[in-house]
């Protein structure tokens, strides 16, 4: 019993000396780099690490503006999709919109018809919220009994963000609602005017208009510099590089309202 008990001692020791030496050679192996050098300079701009490599997944189309890109939902972390991976969809691209010229109209059966600078709209108590956006054609290859190759091509045109910005409900107090309005029709200013008619009762429930994503400006191809924001409603009515809001007494039934969604 003596020399098994020594026997046991001896070998612990011996793999306890042969980890240490592995766990030296794997930290000196971590860190690839001489100590006496310096790292890289500090930069304008954040980068994600060049051992980074999740990108989305773009679906071929004829024309390069119209289209839809995925989120690389199996790369992944929590519950905030970066901006750069958020999913997209376009129809007729990306628009290159200066915020000092930008306004947004707010007109149709109101009092008073607004003209709203993005100056004057940030001036305005912001309210912040996370939220998923869902294109109403995700997981759509499902519906012809067939998925994708990977989660991403299958579920990928959803995307989960932090969105900042004023609640429409507090505009269209200022421009004060006609009695018999019931619609708000809102319309982007990409090259072809993408229109939505939304409830009256949905844009004073809880619509944003979005200036901010995840603590920075909107990104161009999420609408910048103003995005409407409709909580738990299909991506398509969440208006892009929104331009245009007309109160009316009934729906528009636009042409992509009509053929498409």
């Amino acid at each position: 019993m003596k020399h098994s008990s020594q026997t046991r001692r001896q070998l612990l020791q011996m793999g306890a000396a042969v980890g240490g030496s592995l766990l030296a050679s794997h930290t000196a192996q971590a860190l690839e780099t001489d100590p006496r050098k310096l790292g890289e300079p500090l930069g304008p701009y954040g980068e994600r690490s060049p051992f980074e490599k999740a990108v989305r997944w773009r679906r071929d189309s004829k024309t390069p503006e119209t289209g839809s890109s995925f989120t690389p939902l199996h790369d992944s972390v929590g519950s905030v999709t970066p901006s750069a991976l958020h999913y997209e969809r376009h129809h007729s691209g990306i628009p290159a919109i200066d915020p000092a010229s930008h306004r947004l109209v707010i007109h149709g059966m109101v009092d008073r018809p607004l003209s709203l600078s993005m100056a004057d709209i940030r001036r305005l108590d912001s309210v912040t919220r996370l939220l998923a956006l869902e294109c109403g054609g995700n997981s759509a290859g499902e519906w012809a009994g067939a998925g994708g190759a990977d989660v991403q091509r299958s579920y990928g045109l959803v995307s989960g963000s932090e969105w900042t910005g004023v609640p429409l409900s507090r505009l269209l107090a200022e421009a004060g609602v006609r009695p018999g309005a019931s619609w708000v029709i809102a319309e982007g200013a990409d090259a072809c005017r993408m229109m939505r008619s939304i409830p009256l009762a949905k844009a004073l429930e809880n619509s944003l208009l979005a200036y901010g994503q995840n603590g920075e400006a909107i990104r161009p191809a999420q609408g910048y510099p103003l995005r409407l924001i409709n909580p738990g409603w299909e991506g398509n009515t969440n208006v892009k590089w929104l331009h245009s809001l007309k109160l009316t007494d009934q729906p528009y039934m636009a042409r992509d309202e009509t053929s498409k969604y």
